[in-house]
């Protein structure tokens, strides 16, 4: 008798699984939207050199320090500004036999108003900074941007399911899973580095910036219902 029951259960278990499968396509879907930069990220440095690494430390901390008050007669808030990192390494000359030290400082600026790049930088060369590292562009309405950049990829699956299902002689229903896998903005990014300061001619009146665009995409995935 035991042995039945556990039999009949085994049967209404595999009958009661067997209706619960549901045919499925699953498709990804990929949703773009081109934006226009309005905002851009400088990483710039000011370095020195010289014997003495108390002398040349200090040197280093006064130029950032006209650095910073440059920034701030620009109005750039403090909260747009960071230090990434502070250097001070010793060299040795095998030549000369002889020890220097180089102080380095490199500094961020998150710039909103893309109109005052060159008169910034052109300020910024005046006021002590001696490298640049790069700029990277951004949009203040991202988020927007991804939330488009999402809407399309789901509309993306759908197409492809219905496409997929029409071939079949089917159609889809619900949406019974739906998995992101990535949201990204990947941009060029123009990258130079300035060796002098007077190597730069800023003060010509000429745009010395090109933002491009930036490519949002999202990836989605999304599972539908299969119907006869």
């Amino acid at each position: 008798m035991k042995t039945i029951l556990i039999l009949a259960l085994t049967a209404m278990t595999t009958a009661v699984s067997a209706q619960q499968i549901q045919p499925t396509v699953s498709v990804t879907g990929e949703g773009k939207v081109i934006a226009v930069p309005d905002e851009v990220t400088i990483r710039m440095g000011v370095q020195n050199e010289g014997k003495d690494p108390k002398a040349v430390k200090t040197e280093n901390d006064a130029a950032v320090d006209k650095v910073l008050d440059y920034l701030l007669k620009m109005g750039i808030p403090q909260n747009q500004v960071q230090t990434e990192y502070v250097n001070l390494n010793k060299n040795y000359d095998y030549n000369t036999k002889t020890y220097s030290y180089n102080a380095s400082q490199t500094i961020s600026v998150e710039l909103k108003d893309l109109s005052k790049y060159d008169k910034l930088m052109s300020g910024l060369v005046s006021s002590g900074i001696n490298s640049i590292n790069g700029v990277s562009f951004s949009s203040s309405k991202m988020e927007e941007y991804e939330a488009e950049a999402r809407k399309k990829a789901v509309l993306d699956a759908k197409e492809k399911a219905e496409a997929y299902a029409a071939v079949l002689g089917q159609n889809i229903g619900k949406a019974l899973l739906i998995a992101e896998q990535g949201t990204s903005s990947p941009q060029p990014q123009p990258m130079f580095k300035m060796a002098v300061a007077e190597s730069m001619d800023m003060d010509g009146g000429r745009n010395t910036i090109a933002p491009g665009e930036i490519t949002v995409t999202s990836s989605i995935q999304v599972s539908f219902e299969l119907l006869d």
